[in-house]
């Protein structure tokens, strides 16, 4: 089979209850601060008056009192929005959640990719965020049975504390995974002999190979078929996996030596080889009802998919037809 090569969580949290009242009027602007561990009431509020988020250091330290508060102050970097009263700033420092900063992660994205968007987007280590997705205690309590969470770190949109470690990043895509995962999909994997690892390697391969959404269930089929029968996989993105970065692919490289290169092992590979979305979990445990053995991809990302040997190859010299015309394929 030939594919052309693909281009390459905000979760809601609950509003923390206002006791105090506070200000009204919307606010014209933040100030962002950070409130180290250990600080005092009477520092936190100088700081606060110093850096003009309020009027007065001392009715602070007064409703504080008052409240008998005055040892519950949260450290944490925290966004003060301006105007704003100086009940409303201690509400903040009390109920308030820390200032987040957005993480957006893309399906499909190997484990390196991954960790190279982390230490770009977050600031944290790539080498840091590895070890962490190859905790071993951490895939012990998630129940992962490979060597890192390649597969189960959910690609979603993220809303992240400043001060987030490698470590959190990892626990909370992994919950996601635990979140998004469906318990009728449990009944799926007993119906398709499945167990839930394999169906996650799947899914990884049916990310990888797709591009127009509406192909996932037939590209799905393909794979099934063909494992039904005892045919490799034989799926492109297996083999850019295997060679560890995204690139046109040869035919030199399927011939890749490695245990993840469809072209030359059976079965599936022994582990994901990306982060796959809902969708194509969805289609690894509900593929469609054809009897295709083959598929090719288009240049606009949709696939030609066959039933024989003859009907691919003429697919094969279409695609590359197209693919010479626009000075791009496999080679």
């Amino acid at each position: 089979m030939i594919a052309l090569e693909r281009p390459l969580l905000r979760q809601a949290l609950p509003a923390a209850a206002l006791l105090l009242g506070g200000c009204n009027a919307p606010p014209q602007d933040t100030i962002r601060i950070t409130i180290p561990r250990g600080m005092t009431v009477k520092a936190v509020a100088e700081t606060l008056e110093t850096r003009g988020v309020i009027r007065s250091a001392e009715l602070l330290r007064f409703y504080s009192r008052t409240l008998g508060r005055q040892r519950e102050i949260r450290a944490g970097t925290y966004d003060f929005p301006y105007p704003i009263s100086t009940r409303r700033a201690l509400e903040i420092l009390l109920y308030g959640r820390e200032a987040e900063v957005r993480f957006a992660v893309p399906e499909g994205l190997m484990l390196s990719e991954l960790a190279q968007l982390v230490e770009e987007r977050l600031g944290i280590a790539r080498d840091s965020f590895l070890a962490a997705a190859s905790d071993p205690v951490t895939l012990a309590e998630f129940g992962i049975p490979g060597r890192t969470a390649e597969g189960y770190l959910y690609p979603s949109t993220y809303f992240l504390p400043l001060e987030t470690d490698a470590r959190e990043v990892v626990r909370r895509m992994l919950s996601e995974f635990q979140a998004r995962w469906r318990p009728e999909w449990d009944e799926r994997l007993k119906a398709l002999g499945l167990d839930r690892h394999q169906a996650v390697i799947l899914a990884s391969i049916i990310e990888g190979e797709v591009r127009y959404p509406p192909d996932r269930p037939w590209v799905s089929s393909v794979y099934h078929n063909r494992l039904r029968r005892g045919m490799r996989l034989q799926a492109d993105p297996t083999v850019i996996y295997a060679l560890g970065r995204r690139r046109r692919l040869f035919e030199k490289d399927y011939q890749f030596p490695s245990p993840y290169n469809t072209y030359l092992i059976d079965g599936l590979p022994p582990g994901p080889i990306g982060q796959p979305s809902a969708a194509s979990i969805e289609a690894a445990l509900n593929p469609a009802k054809s009897d295709f053995l083959y598929l090719v991809a288009r240049s606009d990302g949709k696939h030609i998919f066959s039933r024989t040997l003859r009907e691919h190859l003429e697919a094969v010299a279409a695609v590359r037809r197209e693919a010479q015309q626009s000075g791009s394929g496999r080679e």
